[in-house]
């Protein structure tokens, strides 16, 4: 009996340690990794994961105009709501290359869980995104549900107006972040 309790113990140990990857699977993992944060830290990502309260928006990470603010839910302020200008989708052509862009569910993350990521090396990138504390008690099943399906993630390839998409192909991008997530999310070194 006790050598079964010492050895259900030994495998619970091994199993909490995570997977057990080769050299070379690390090697594949941390290149993927690259990918990732090329994505994450992108204008279409980073202007609305901000270390501030005030979103960011254009290629170029400029304030939001209007004085928009992140609020107590990420959805704005009281009485000006981020779905005042930003609808369900991007708006038509005509009205302008910078009309307010829209996808479903449009709004920051929330303060207590802000994934701030702008300029971040990526070791410490690597660790905030797999950190539940800091990514809204996510694990990487729901981290990959998370960049594969949310309508308002996908829109980062489909932004509209003169905006430029995420540069890596959506399908890629997810590749990668299964590459590296299914090796157990190894970060870079430096």
């Amino acid at each position: 009996m006790r050598t079964l309790a010492i050895a259900a113990t030994a495998a619970l140990a091994l199993s909490a340690c995570g997977p057990k990857i080769s050299p070379e699977q690390r090697t594949q993992a941390v290149a993927a990794f690259a990918t990732v944060q090329k994505v994450f830290q992108h204008p279409r990502c980073q202007n609305c994961h901000i270390p501030g309260d005030q979103p960011l928006q254009f290629d170029a990470g400029l304030p939001h105009a209007m004085g928009v603010v992140r609020g107590p839910e990420g959805k704005g302020a009281a009485g000006l709501p981020c779905s005042t200008c930003h609808g369900e989708a991007n708006l038509p052509a005509s009205y302008g290359a910078n009309a307010p862009p829209g996808a479903p569910h449009w709004q920051l993350p929330p303060p207590e869980h802000k994934m701030a990521w702008i300029g971040l090396p990526a070791p410490q990138l690597c660790a905030m995104i797999q950190d539940k504390k800091q990514n809204g008690g996510r694990d990487f099943a729901a981290l990959i549900k998370h960049v594969s399906e949310d309508k308002l993630v996908l829109w980062g390839w489909a932004p509209g107006g003169n905006r430029a998409p995420v540069p890596v192909p959506h399908p890629e991008f997810v590749a990668a972040f299964k590459t590296w997530a299914d090796a157990g999310g190894p970060c870079p070194e430096s």
